[in-house]
């Protein structure tokens, strides 16, 4: 297979960089390598203003499959090099990138024309943020449970939503939130559930909850609905379960690329870590090696699969299954070559708010990656979906 770029993506590498060089500066600069897992709360302000400078240059929205929103289309190697120069340059992480990459798709597949009119060129000029309000309280990885219902108003005909959704990210900046709700009275599992879209500035009757994380920063939130009004329903009422699932195979593609280059700078601090140590361990240069090696593994897999991801029902699976694992083991070996001093550095223990912990790089690696193989779709599901969609195999009884 062929695993190279052509002369118009070569051409196209020179311009990304160029543009990311020449508006990286001033207040921008400052924000580079800001945000992204694990340090959402980081220079959220500049982010946000970050995400209108990408929409004046054309670039959010290049993978849309509609034209006419203000945005730049780039063939599939295109927006691979858009993201691989993105991150190289350590560009602040994106705030709008759930908008982008999950609504917009899904709009465009599910929704109507005025729908797409209305929301699209608001996310395509970088000033509307979105967030995913489908987790709840015992039904995260199971998303067919979900309990929060959407009924509608006699009084007024609006779809009024009331209920809870947590591990909600960016839900603090996000102006709007795409919601995952039951309209049909006493339905149950995958029928009678809606895709709506919420404005998040309703006081009164939607709140959103921080949820303050162990190393003292509150990537997540939990968002209540009491009565929130439901602007538009994606896909027609009742038809929720298909718009949500046609949206989580959307959650993968491109995007691993990118993350990939951020995994290879986190290998690159633990490997020298390893170097400056002092005396050599062969069992941790080993697993660094292994750790190396099942990287560019993943690189190849997920150029391989990337044009055909939108019609193999395995392929994202297969990916969260690879990267979730990698991304875990990582932050273990980031703690243990360092030795007993990970555990108990200077500056682990910071003066201020009681339980609140001063960590370095590596250590806040080590924390937030304990929930890799969960967030996103637990490796179990992960498995039970290349069991069942891919291989044929019967389903787990219920």
């Amino acid at each position: 297979m062929d695993f190279s770029f052509g002369a118009e993506d070569a051409a196209l590498r020179a311009r990304a960089r160029a543009w990311l060089t020449g508006h990286l500066v001033g207040p921008y600069a400052q924000a580079v390598g800001l945000g992204g897992p694990g340090s959402e709360h980081e220079g959220v302000g500049v982010r946000r203003d970050w995400e209108r400078e990408l929409g004046r240059g054309g670039w959010i929205g290049q993978g849309w499959q509609e034209e006419g929103y203000g945005n730049r289309r780039l063939s599939l190697t295109g927006q691979v090099v858009w993201a691989e120069e993105y991150a190289a340059l350590r560009a602040p992480a994106r705030v709008g990138h759930i908008g982008e990459n999950l609504l917009a798709p899904t709009l465009i597949a599910y929704g109507s024309r005025e729908q797409k009119d209305r929301f699209l060129p608001a996310i395509a000029r970088g000033e509307e943020l979105w967030c995913q309000g489908y987790s709840e309280p015992g039904a995260g990885s199971d998303l067919a449970g979900v309990r929060t219902v959407a009924v509608r108003d006699a009084a007024d005909g609006l779809l009024r939503v009331t209920g809870q959704k947590i591990w909600t990210s960016l839900a603090r900046e996000a102006d709007w939130c795409f919601v995952l709700a039951r309209t049909e009275a006493g339905s149950r599992r995958h029928r009678g559930l809606s895709f709506l879209l919420v404005r998040m500035d309703q006081p009164g009757r939607v709140e959103v909850r921080p949820i303050r994380q162990m190393s003292g920063t509150a990537e997540f939130n939990e968002v209540f609905f009491d009565g929130a009004v439901a602007a538009e329903v994606v896909g027609g009422e009742g038809n929720g379960w298909a718009v949500a699932m046609g949206l989580l195979a959307l959650e993968r593609g491109v995007s691993t690329l990118v993350q990939q280059i951020g995994f290879a700078a986190e290998l690159e601090r633990v490997v020298t870590a390893y170097a400056t140590a002092g005396a050599p361990d062969p069992v941790l240069r080993e697993r660094l090696v292994r750790q190396w090696a099942e990287l560019r593994t993943m690189r190849w897999n997920a150029l391989r699969t990337l044009g055909a991801a939108a019609g193999d029902p395995g392929a994202p699976s297969v990916a969260k299954l690879l990267w979730g694992g990698w991304h875990r083991r990582l932050g273990e070996l980031a703690v243990q070559v360092r030795g007993a001093v990970a555990a108990a550095g200077p500056g682990l223990w910071a003066q201020g708010e009681p339980y609140e912990l001063g960590l370095d790089e590596e250590q806040r690696l080590f924390l937030f990656t304990r929930a890799d193989t969960i967030y996103g779709g637990s490796d179990e599901i992960q498995r039970n979906i290349i069991a069942e969609r891919v291989l044929g195999l019967p389903k787990e009884p219920r």
